[in-house]
């Protein structure tokens, strides 16, 4: 049999027909015309992935690999299917891959599927793409190949927040009960180790996701102004992702208020907040401060920036100050994300600076990033603090090696001065042999918006 066929669509019994006949015309095929307007990896860099994912599933003894997608944290929940399908959606998306035979992909519901799926359109990684109609007609396919009694890999997502793979449980009771043979193991690791080191070609995406993100900077000091609410500095900053050719992911952690209020009230001005906490209709007044983190998405790979701006004209000395400390962490963080370094050298220069000034922080280090965040490694808390995932624990050793991408997290201020107002600083670096490169170029002065 040749190994590239596609085999017949197995259909689980008792399955409705799609829909009522929809006649098209003789030969007609998807058009391809998007695809030059949306980002597109190589075919190169797909065999590169499927040649390595697929010596590894004979390693671990893996017949086959089975793809549970949701949109859990910000659409992260799809990282590893975009990482080797190169698709993506947010209405149910699953995918089957073999060790040798074409893989299939499931998306979407009837009416999503006429007059055929999109997904053939945006990509050509993937060819066998069909209508999801539940996980009992995916098994009846595995059936169907003689995968009834393998070792079959569940591919969720995790990462150092999201630490519990993402198998929803009725859905893995429901693939024991279809398939009470397989041995159903899980397997989203093997698809992290993966993008631990990203090749050219994701570097690429990050570096134009960078480029956004810039804009996304200039977006912020050009619209903060008195009188301006929050949310409409917030949809400024959405509005230009969106505009420049980056998915419309609203990842924002944005947080606004008055510098100078009594010392009895807090604000939340040491780092950004969640929606729907933010944005309000608040207007912004004269000495406010934005403080902002934000994912700039494009082709799938997420760029972190971290910005702080000053609404008004002179910022206060000591707000100046910390924003200093937190360009010397960064230019620290350049020279030390280089390959070799360990992960405990690097946090322990670039916290140095903030020590040295006698600072506190919320954050202070970096986290690995591309198709999810925060990936592995992540160091952001001091030790013995916060999740072990997040604070160095046992990974102190960890080299690190060239492609690995890293956001920083600069997230400073004076205990002496306020307790409830600080900076929000970082660019997104790639390790390289000499020291990182920058992707957004970050302004090294503190935002003001005269």
């Amino acid at each position: 049999m040749n190994p590239d066929a596609q085999l017949e669509p197995a259909t689980a019994p008792r399955m409705n027909p799609l829909h009522p006949p929809h006649p098209l015309p003789e030969g007609a095929k998807p058009t391809k015309v998007p695809m030059r307007y949306l980002p597109q990896l190589s075919l190169a860099e797909r065999d590169r992935r499927w040649d390595r994912l697929r010596k590894r599933m004979l390693l671990g003894r893996f017949d086959a690999l089975l793809f549970l997608g949701n949109d859990i944290y910000w659409d992260m929940g799809i990282a590893n299917i975009r990482y080797v399908f190169q698709v993506a959606s947010k209405i149910s998306l699953y995918g089957a891959f073999f060790v040798d035979r074409p893989p299939v992909v499931w998306n979407s519901v009837a009416h999503m599927n006429r007059p055929y799926n999109f997904l053939h359109s945006t990509q050509e990684w993937v060819s066998d793409i069909r209508p999801f109609r539940g996980l009992p007609e995916i098994c009846a396919e595995l059936r169907s190949r003689g995968l009834e009694r393998s070792r079959i890999g569940l591919v969720g997502y995790s990462s150092t927040i999201q630490t519990v793979p993402t198998l929803l449980h009725g859905e893995v009771e429901q693939l024991k009960r279809e398939l009470p043979n397989a041995e159903l193991v899980d397997a989203s690791w093997l698809i992290e180790q993966m993008r631990l080191v990203k090749s050219e070609e994701e570097i690429g995406m990050l570096r134009q996701a960078g480029k956004i993100a810039r804009k996304v900077v200039d977006a912020v000091v050009n619209t903060a102004r008195p009188g301006v609410t929050e949310a409409e500095v917030f949809a400024e900053m959405i509005r230009t992702q969106i505009a420049n050719g980056g998915e419309p992911n609203i990842f924002n952690l944005f947080a606004s208020g008055p510098i100078d209020h009594p010392p009895t009230e807090l604000w939340h001005l040491l780092h950004g907040l969640d929606q729907p906490q933010v944005p309000s209709l608040r207007p912004l007044a004269e000495n406010d401060i934005i403080v902002a983190e934000w994912h700039t998405k494009y082709g799938g790979y997420l760029c972190h920036t971290e910005y702080t701006v000053y609404v008004g004209r002179k910022p206060p000395r000591q707000l100046l100050d910390i924003f200093k400390v937190c360009v010397e962490c960064l230019d620290v963080s350049k020279e030390v994300l280089r390959a070799g370094v360990t992960l405990r050298e690097a946090w322990e220069a670039i916290r140095k600076p903030c020590h040295k000034a006698g600072y506190d922080f919320v954050e202070l280090g970096f986290h690995a990033m591309g198709l999810g965040s925060p990936e592995f490694p992540t160091v952001i808390y001091m030790p013995g603090y916060g999740g072990n995932a997040l604070n160095g624990h046992r990974i102190g050793d960890f080299v690190l090696e060239e492609g690995m991408t890293f956001g920083n997290n600069l997230d400073i201020f004076d205990p002496k001065w306020k307790p409830d107002v600080g900076c929000m600083y970082s660019d997104f670096m790639v390790v390289r042999k000499n020291g990182a490169e920058c992707l957004v170029g970050t302004p090294r002065e503190l935002g003001v918006t005269g």
